[in-house]
């Protein structure tokens, strides 16, 4: 294979700018000896297959033609045979059981003539062999064998002495003929195949022998022209690239390879002396993302402590509304119908609810804030409060809550507690019929624990599988089932933040299956820390978090 030329112009350089290319490009170099490459291939490809069809085709011939042919031939004439001496016995004895041989050939003959048809169908020198042994042994049979039986049959062993014996020897001597013209035939074409198959062997060998060393040429010149036109160049920019990179922004990027590579090396060198001209304003723009990146934090901080702030001032006057119409009721209560006392409760229920919307988005919003908290926590302790907490839940629905033996896992006790109460108040709270049955499994995973809360609930359809985890998505009317809808987009928020996930099984019917994993050893993203002080944080968190408004007996709808 020849070398395609190298650079014309002196010492390597490239050559000018907007001049045409000299020399070839690397990806011509590369296509032409990939293609002499596949041609070679080809080439071994088809002497190597060439050298296997015939190799098979000789086998195919000793092994699936010849072979049996052979095996057939000596049953037919071992079958004749015994019909021969079957028959001479009951010549001279008359009785039936002598005869046993001659039938058991006749039956097998047949069979043994369709094999050999079957398996010398595209051999006609051979089937005529064939054909010549079957007419002869017709002939014994008609003009000597079944005539003697049927005299011997009709008038005894006397009738013996009057069958032409000479005559019965002539003709099964011709069968025997016959027999041995058609074995030798075969066994002179088996001969034939054996020799076949060594050739085919001796090629087959001798095409792998000169592919493997053409193949190993091959790959060599390969290896040298892509060390000698890819690597090497490589190397020398790369080398270049690299001490630039390492600060030395006045070292030079010298071209080298073929003309698209120089062309690379020369790109390098122009970036090079870009960034060379533009380190200052790099160094400015790394000022003003700091500068930015400052009052992003401080405008973070001011939001979430407007967020605190904004939480407990909403609360201020739901408070004074409940507080005002339960002074309503109680000094005015004999004085208004039963529709007045029914508005005021709506209104009290509605102040209600709007604090309780109001605390559970500030529990929503803490998640996530920072990973100080995570200690090594047993789920099996958390299960404990979560279901002391859910005792009275428990007891007046007679409902059963069990648990796998629970893992150690590393996270915020609090926020897990959370998570496995909601999860279970969940359970406790779409109940059916029956009584709640809630099991909590655990299955380890190669890099995360999987876990299962299955209950023998309501349910829920496949369609509402992400509905129900977004914030204040409900799928029932309050009038049905209490609460605010943050309840599993407050899981999902949890879960998430200790680096795991949560969705709806499909695996529980009836019933519902919640499936959620933590990792085994988390790795947590950063979590952005407030630039506020810490205590500042907790001071308007405590401050929001007001007594639940309670109303008057008989004042909710």
């Amino acid at each position: 294979m020849t070398a395609a030329p190298e650079l014309a112009s002196p010492a390597g350089q490239a050559s000018p700018a907007g001049a045409p290319p000299r020399g070839w490009l690397l990806r011509r170099r590369l296509g032409v000896t990939y293609a002499v490459a596949a041609v070679v291939l080809l080439a071994i490809a088809g002497t190597v297959a060439w050298s296997l069809v015939r190799l098979e085709d000789a086998i195919h011939t000793r092994s699936d033609e010849l072979a049996p042919a052979l095996l057939s031939s000596t049953q037919l004439v071992s079958s004749l045979v015994d019909q021969e001496t079957g028959m001479r016995g009951y010549l001279l004895q008359g009785t039936e059981d002598y005869l046993e041989p001659y039938n058991n050939g006749r039956r097998q003959e047949p069979v043994y003539l369709a094999e050999l048809r079957q398996r010398l169908a595209g051999r006609p020198d051979l089937l005529a062999e064939v054909t010549a042994l079957n007419q002869r042994t017709h002939a014994w049979h008609t003009e000597y064998a079944d005539s003697a039986i049927a005299a011997v049959r009709a008038r005894g062993t006397a009738a013996a002495k009057q069958v032409p014996l000479l005559r019965g020897k002539m003709l099964f001597d011709q069968v025997r003929a016959a027999a041995d013209d058609l074995g030798t035939a075969l066994r002179t074409r088996a001969v034939i195949a054996r020799h076949n198959v060594t050739g085919a062997t001796r090629s087959l060998v001798v095409a792998l022998s000169i592919g493997a060393a053409v193949l190993i040429a091959l790959f060599a010149a390969i290896a040298w022209a892509l060390r000698t036109w890819v690597t090497r160049p490589i190397e020398r920019i790369g080398r270049d690239a690299r001490t630039v990179a390492a600060g030395e922004l006045d070292h030079v990027v010298e071209p080298a390879g073929p003309p698209d590579l120089a062309a690379l090396a020369a790109d390098v060198e122009s970036m090079r002396q870009q960034l060379h001209g533009e380190l200052g304003v790099a160094q400015a723009a790394r000022v003003a993302v700091e500068t930015q990146a400052d009052a992003l934090a401080r405008s973070n901080r001011d939001l979430e402590q407007f967020a605190y702030v904004a939480s407990h001032d909403l609360q201020e006057p739901l408070r004074k509304v409940a507080s005002f119409c339960q002074l309503l009721e109680r000094r005015y209560g004999d004085k208004l119908d039963e529709r007045g006392t029914q508005y005021i409760a709506f209104a009290v229920d509605g102040a209600k609810r709007m604090q309780q919307l109001i605390n559970d988005l500030l529990a929503f919003s803490r998640v996530g804030r920072t990973t100080e908290s995570f200690v090594e926590v047993p789920l099996g302790d958390l299960f404990g409060r979560a279901t002391t907490t859910l005792s009275l839940t428990i007891e007046g629905l007679r409902a059963e809550v069990t648990a796998d033996e629970l893992p150690v896992v590393r996270g915020d006790p609090v926020l897990l507690t959370q998570l496995l109460t909601n999860l279970i108040g969940n359970a406790l709270k779409f109940h059916g019929d029956d009584a709640p049955r809630v099991h909590l499994g655990v299955t380890e995973q190669p890099d995360h624990w999987e876990f299962t809360c299955q209950d023998n609930g309501i349910g829920i359809d496949a369609e509402y599988a992400e509905k129900i985890f977004v914030i204040f998505q409900r799928l029932h009317g309050r009038e049905v089932y209490e609460g605010t809808g943050i309840g599993l987009a407050l899981c999902r928020k949890i879960l998430e933040f200790h680096g795991g996930r949560i969705w709806l099984g499909a695996d529980a019917r009836p019933g519902t299956t919640f499936r959620f994993t933590l990792p085994r050893q988390t790795a947590l993203a950063a979590a952005v820390e407030p630039v506020a002080p810490v205590d500042v944080l907790a001071a308007a968190a405590s401050a929001s978090e007001v007594a639940p408004i309670t109303s008057s007996p008989g004042g909710s709808p």
